[in-house]
């Protein structure tokens, strides 16, 4: 049994940084992975050196590197796509005509979903603006369950775990239950006070609204500033976009999605279809919430209190999302879509992820800035 795993934009930093990730078991754990590599045809040679240096690794679980240029090739009964590759923002291009710009690369990205891959394949969207991005691809994909797809704040989700744990002294990995609200853009609410704990060394969880509460202001203000700006602030400390942490993000976020699941009580943060108008958010748009992962599926986290602070954030990023829609329906329509569900959660091999792991318009598919 083999995990059919694509990849878009393969040949991009995140591309590079990402997937030894997918090979070494990291992510899959024992499971024999087949990696297609998706790509625009001037980016293949580059591709071709890759491949080689992922054969040259002997990675024990990969049995195949295939390279194309055809997403009908890659996602052939594939059962876990990962879409980096996207048209990045040019210098004077307005937000509409970015959206637009991609609208077409997705729109073909979720025909040749619809056309090819498995009927439970698991899509994970990284490519900016990566929750509009995913609307459509879901959209075009009308066989695919809408709870298959997901939008990347997992980065989002680990620069606010970063930015707290800082901020008091403590691991990142103490630091639980942050959510990154609405989209992944300036809009975006990192949330630390609804929920969020830390956990001590005695193992006792504290509230986070109890160990900032004599720094709020800097929770309502500078943390959620940074955590916001954080891609542009390493784009002007390093000269390049986030590779590193947007591979490792991703890499976090299918692991935990579909093989580890979410410990018992934790959340993670993840941009997903809104079906159910979860805490009074508009329905029909891709939106992250906070989520618990089980069985190779995403759950909504309800019941979280929030103050009016929190409400007035969440309706701002759900503003944006609501326009990018709209400017994406103009190229592909504006019928809503129709929740789809499967009974189970296997991929094509017939291999239950969550359960047997140990621990074309493709001329302008170009890897994202993070």
């Amino acid at each position: 049994m083999v995990i059919r795993v694509a990849l878009s934009g393969a040949a991009g930093n995140i591309g590079y940084a990402l997937l030894p990730l997918l090979a070494s078991g990291y992510v899959f754990g024992s499971n024999a992975v087949e990696l297609r590599l998706l790509e625009i045809p001037q980016a293949v040679g580059s591709l071709t050196g890759t491949k080689m240096e992922l054969m040259d690794c002997s990675f024990p679980c990969l049995t195949d590197v295939i390279i194309t240029t055809d997403p009908l090739v890659a996602f052939n009964n594939a059962d876990v796509i990962i879409l980096v590759g996207g048209m990045p923002r040019r210098k004077g291009m307005a937000r509409k005509d970015l959206i637009q710009a991609n609208t077409k690369i997705f729109s073909s990205m979720g025909k040749a979903i619809e056309e090819v891959a498995s009927s439970n394949v698991k899509v994970l969207v990284v490519a900016n603006p990566a929750n509009t991005n995913c609307l459509v691809a879901l959209t075009e994909a009308s066989k695919i369950p809408t709870k298959n797809f997901c939008a990347l704040t997992y980065l989002d989700h680990q620069r606010a775990k970063g930015q707290i744990a800082t901020r008091l002294g403590v691991s990142a990995n103490s630091i639980k239950n942050v959510t990154i609200w609405g989209n992944h853009s300036e809009t975006q609410y990192p949330d630390a006070l609804s929920g969020g704990y830390c956990v001590a060394k005695d193992g006792t969880k504290v509230p986070l609204s109890e160990m900032l509460a004599n720094d709020i202001d800097w929770a309502t203000t500078d943390f959620i500033y940074d955590v916001q700006n954080r891609g542009k602030a390493v784009i002007e400390a390093r000269g390049l976009s986030s590779a590193m942490s947007a591979a490792q993000a991703t890499a976090d976020c299918l692991r935990t999605w579909l093989v580890t699941g979410t410990k018992t009580g934790e959340t993670v943060s993840m941009a997903v279809y809104n079906d159910q108008g979860y805490y009074g958010v508009k329905e029909g748009i891709v939106f992250s919430f906070p989520c618990e992962c089980r069985n190779g599926e995403w759950f909504v986290k309800e019941g979280l209190q929030l103050s009016d602070f929190s409400r007035n954030k969440l309706n701002i990023t759900e503003a944006e999302l609501v326009e990018e829609m709209a400017a994406a329906h103009e190229l592909i329509g504006t019928s809503p879509v129709k929740i789809r569900t499967v009974s189970m959660s296997t991929c094509s091999s017939g291999l239950s992820l969550a359960t047997t792991a140990t621990e074309s318009d493709m001329s302008v598919c170009l890897t994202s800035r993070m």
